[in-house]
């Protein structure tokens, strides 16, 4: 008997969709264009650098072949900068905008094809990948990302203050508002969607309960003004 699949996508599957964001690599040797499903990939020439999907970078990577430079807003200082406006009064309930689309991605239609991670991208802006990629890069190219360290502590603390914020937002679901997820990342939805679905059917059952409740003491009182008029016919 199958088990019944989870609600949304699973952390897995969330970054094998990143694998498919673009990246930067400086290639160490020659290679010819790929033929993907995505389109032909730029041939690598050295030490001209060249934009390839992720799975592919890192599989160069891992032979030798290529090193990969990381996205401007995977440095420290960029990093500390988005989590400054993260934590700032004037921002404390609101996340970090998505990454303005470029004539590059204008005519694209989905986001992981979108070329926000590569290593002209903006260095203010969160991509919608952002932890999965940035993960990924500290795990399998950490000697291509510049204090590595630091760089680990600030998504460790960029991700703790995001997630408070996507918990704080379920507060406004009891006055009926609905919960702003503008800039929110990809881990950031499947992390918090059972979270949120969870209170939207606590609020659904308490407010089915309260009806309920309001209904039969209407008809218990119907009832008994009905009996008093009775009585007093007689």
């Amino acid at each position: 008997m199958a088990l019944p699949l989870p609600a949304g996508l699973t952390p897995p599957e969330i970054a094998f969709l990143c694998e498919m964001e673009l990246v930067t690599v400086i290639p160490r040797q020659r290679m010819a264009s790929l033929d993907l499903l995505g389109g032909k990939t730029s041939p690598l020439r050295p030490p001209h650098r060249a934009d390839l999907p992720l799975w592919l970078a890192l599989l160069l990577k891992r032979q030798g072949r290529a090193d990969i430079a990381p996205p401007a807003w995977l440095y420290p200082d960029s990093l500390r900068q988005i989590l400054d406006r993260e934590t700032n009064d004037a921002h404390s309930d609101a996340f970090s905008p998505a990454p303005p689309l470029s004539r590059l991605a204008a005519d694209l239609k989905t986001p992981p094809f979108m070329p926000t991670s590569v290593a002209a991208a903006p260095a203010d802006f969160l991509p919608y990948h952002w932890l999965e990629l940035g993960q990924t890069l500290l795990a399998a190219a950490a000697d291509d990302v510049p204090d590595s360290e630091q760089v680990r502590r600030l998504l460790r603390d960029l991700r703790e203050v995001r997630m408070a914020k996507v918990r704080q937002g379920v507060e406004v679901l009891d006055g009926g508002a609905g919960v702003q997820m503008d800039g929110v990342g990809a881990t950031e939805v499947g992390e918090g969607r059972a979270f949120v679905t969870g209170v939207i059917d606590g609020l659904r059952k308490i407010g089915a309960a309260k009806e309920t409740a309001t209904r039969e003491r209407a008809e218990e009182g119907g009832g008994l003004e009905g009996g008093d008029e009775d009585e007093e016919m007689l």
